[in-house]
């Protein structure tokens, strides 16, 4: 319903969909354009830096409100995700997949808040573009790829050794088919964390767009009893955009624990 109020209220349906420049920074001979997404990154970075430490400031032996809320989350990531798949080198890899978890939680949470709407409402129209969900951003979603990309290999030559890795890096066939396997498991290296970053951008992205296109119509429609069923509607449809926050940060989360795993753990 947030989310649907911040379309409401701007000029464009599928505003709070693309990336927007905000200014321009002049770093020597380059200019380095700053976006709205750019923008939301931060402010999830920001978010985790303030929430956590007051989060375990904590000291009672009993969690409740929102130390409760993460640390069921934590729990249930570090036991029922990492665990079974990592073994006895899970603890190693928790701060990591944890950051990784609620970073892209609390993007996909902000790019529901009509961060855009209520700047300009309080600046009386001066200040724009400044929401949007920076998961929605393929060079966003790229960017963690790439992370979990070198965490995934640089953790399998730590745990094994550069030579044990290159040796297990494919499955035992007939040496004949030794360099198509190399071939085909380099590609698939690679391919792995593109497909996490395509999931991640496209199931945020399409939500969003679905959103925009139906508040679209319904302003298009200039009929209140169409505009009234297309709000709920679109209301229904950003509860299920927030189980999609949630389900899509698992998603990106979990696997990259069974890659990792399967780098550190190769007879598995």
């Amino acid at each position: 319903m947030i989310f649907t109020a911040g379309i409401l209220a701007s000029d464009n349906p599928l505003s709070h969909v693309v990336q927007h420049p905000l200014f321009t920074i002049h770093i020597g001979s380059r200019e380095v354009v700053f976006s709205n997404h750019m923008f939301m990154v931060l402010m999830a970075a920001a978010s985790m830096l303030i929430i956590f430490p007051l989060v375990a400031r904590q000291r009672s032996r009993v969690p409740s409100g929102l130390r409760n809320f993460f640390e069921s989350i934590c729990v249930f990531i570090r036991e029922e995700v990492a665990r079974p798949v990592l073994g006895e080198t899970t603890d190693k890899f928790m701060p990591y997949l944890w950051n990784t978890f609620f970073f892209i939680l609390f993007c996909n949470l902000l790019g529901m808040i009509p961060t855009d709407a209520i700047m300009q409402i309080v600046s009386g129209g001066h200040l724009k573009h400044l929401g949007g969900t920076a998961t929605a951003n393929i060079w966003v979603t790229g960017t963690l790829a790439t992370f979990a990309l070198f965490m995934i290999h640089l953790s399998g030559i730590r745990q094994q050794g550069a030579w044990n890795y290159i040796k297990n890096f494919i499955p035992h066939v007939p040496w004949p088919l030794i360099p198509v396997m190399y071939v085909l498991e380099t590609i698939g290296a690679f391919v792995k964390p593109f497909a996490l970053a395509i999931r991640l951008f496209a199931n945020m992205l399409a939500g969003h767009t679905v959103l925009g296109a139906l508040m679209g119509l319904a302003i298009a429609a200039r009929s209140y009893p169409i505009a009234g069923v297309t709000v709920l509607g679109c209301a229904t449809i950003c509860l299920l955009e927030l189980f999609v926050a949630f389900l899509q940060a698992y998603i990106f989360t979990y696997l990259t624990t069974m890659f990792i795993g399967a780098a550190v753990h190769p007879e598995h």
